[in-house]
């Protein structure tokens, strides 16, 4: 089986905070695999850098589908078939669902473009959000099938989920993660970033990996997030002897607090 997602060696620092530190992950076609981490361990960070984020100092390498990414654009990133689903979709007025979804599969080429979008639409329950401004009005649960859906008509080959459960209560999980697992295909691989290990009883990832300060320390079945549910990141640093290693609080002024902080995750 050949990997829809390969990366080697790769680092990541914004100015002397390095963040991402000689990371390696593997993700064939057909599989799920999910990232589990405190925050701040860089598991958003992978995708800034992956998708395309600019203001990173980079190194190693990442290929999809054996072609190298990481000296691409962001949107030749996306025509070679990387998509990602944000943990904050924003809304975008004035422009309707079902729009984007013709005018993106337009750009991929894609044919049976509305045939595709309808099968979609009722297979992730969004038929109703179809002639709406994207994301205009939706719950969290509904803004995350969207994204879903979007993922599914164009057909990617690798979606990376960032904290699709971020936010959602238990039944809004349970139907995303549903959504998730009707989109597994052997055309697709997909990397699902969650803090916690609840959507992971809906969804079945072949692989679980944990990211603690920018390195992934251990990697297993789905048995792993089990492990963290029960002794929480602590426990398996104590198994794997993983000091914890703290960072000198930094001073800041009273109108930096109310900044963005994009750098962890």
């Amino acid at each position: 089986m050949s990997n829809a997602l390969e990366v080697r060696d790769l680092s990541a620092s914004v100015g002397d905070k390095q963040i991402l530190k000689s990371l390696d992950l593997a993700i064939p076609f057909g599989e799920i695999h999910a990232i589990m981490g405190p925050n701040g361990s860089g598991k958003s960070t992978l995708c800034h850098v992956l998708t395309g984020k600019a203001g990173y100092e980079i190194s190693g390498s990442a290929s999809l589908d054996g072609t190298q990414i990481l000296d691409k654009a962001v949107d030749e990133r996306a025509r070679l078939g990387l998509l990602q689903a944000f943990q904050y979709p924003v809304e975008i007025p004035g422009v309707e669902l079902e729009t984007l979804a013709l005018e993106a599969s337009e750009e991929r080429e894609m044919a049976g473009a509305e045939v595709r979008i309808l099968e979609a639409a009722s297979r992730f329950g969004v038929e109703g959000f179809l002639r709406r401004g994207v994301n205009h009005d939706l719950s969290g649960g509904e803004k995350k099938r969207s994204e879903i859906f979007q993922i599914s008509v164009l057909e990617p080959k690798v979606a990376l989920l960032d904290e699709i459960d971020s936010g959602l209560d238990i039944d809004a999980v349970r139907r995303v993660a549903e959504a998730v697992e009707e989109m597994r295909s052997p055309k697709i691989g997909m990397l699902m970033i969650t803090h916690y290990s609840r959507i992971l009883e809906y969804v079945t990832p072949d692989r679980v990996h944990v990211m603690i300060d920018g390195r992934i320390v251990e990697s297993g079945g789905p048995e792993l997030a089990l492990e963290l549910e029960d002794g929480g990141y602590e426990g398996l640093k104590k198994r794997l002897g993983i000091s914890a290693v703290r960072a000198p609080a930094a001073t800041k002024g009273p109108s930096e607090f109310f900044t963005d902080t994009p750098f962890d995750g």
